[in-house]
């Protein structure tokens, strides 16, 4: 059945001929863009010239690559079509143009005064992790992150809280599986005005991806040991886990060494309270 909105040729606007020209922009590395056909978004990596003719390479927040063509009006920056071009001279150094979690770093911000809206993490490294990559962001959203040293009492904890309107209270869960301890007690506190979400890793230390740290992976350790001091043994560090955790923490500059189980939650998170 044909719309009546739109006629035969469904070819996208901005793909059109006729009509005024699309911007040129130079691709330089760390370029936010979108591609207007596939609805990819990344930063530029690199453009080069191929068999095929010149492309860009583009990294989404997760990491992933993707290569796409140089074509008139194949993009879209900050919601306008574009046409992407090869950079005329060498690129720029690497610059702050992006936070720690890849958003876009916003130059002489303040902090804005903290919401009545929070998010809980289960511990210190846990609040030390995301304060690392996320704090930029959270600072301008107003956003403060606490630690409650475990959830056995976040029943309790939710209801001192009192959220509501305005006061929104998000909580990220380690090892939040069905069946376990911790989804119960999630799934006895989520509502409307609070959000429960968790990542599959027995601690957030399993977050850092192995490449990271510069190990091959996390070792197994068997139930009946504590779990942070047989990764140090079976790692051949010393038993020592802030130790271990000073430099695990040490070894994430960035988005890019954290795992994407773990970076959705918390982007989720983050649009809850600030929502």
């Amino acid at each position: 059945m044909r719309s009546t909105q739109y006629g035969p040729d469904l070819t996208p606007p901005w793909k059109r001929p006729g009509g005024q020209p699309a911007p040129e922009v130079a691709a330089q590395r760390d370029l936010v863009v979108e591609e207007a056909t596939t609805g990819f978004c990344g930063a530029v990596v690199r453009c080069e010239k191929t068999a095929e003719g010149l492309t860009v390479t583009l990294e989404d927040r997760f990491g992933k690559h993707r290569v796409f063509p140089l074509v008139p009006r194949g993009f879209l920056l900050e919601g306008k079509v574009v046409t992407l071009v090869r950079p005329s001279g060498p690129a720029p150094a690497r610059g702050p143009g992006r936070t720690a979690s890849g958003s876009i770093a916003v130059r002489g911000a303040r902090a804005r005064v903290a919401r009545e809206s929070r998010i809980y993490v289960e511990g210190r490294h846990d609040a030390e992790l995301v304060e690392r990559v996320w704090g930029d962001d959270l600072r301008i959203e107003g956003v403060v992150v606490e630690y409650l040293e475990g959830i056995d009492d976040l029943p309790a904890i939710v209801a001192e809280f009192a959220p509501g309107e305005g006061r929104r209270l998000g909580v990220l869960v380690d090892h939040l599986l069905p069946g376990t301890k911790e989804h119960r007690i999630a799934s006895a506190v989520t509502g409307e005005a609070v959000l429960v979400v968790g990542h599959p890793f027995i601690d957030i230390w399993q977050a850092v991806k192995p490449a990271s740290v510069g190990i091959a992976g996390w070792p197994e350790v068997p139930r009946g040991e504590v779990w942070k001091e047989g990764i140090c043994r079976r790692l051949g560090w010393p038993v020592d886990t802030p130790a271990a955790w000073k430099r695990i923490l040490a070894s994430v500059d960035s988005f890019r060494d954290l795992e994407p189980q773990l970076l959705g939650r918390v982007e989720e998170l983050i649009d809850f309270v600030t929502g």
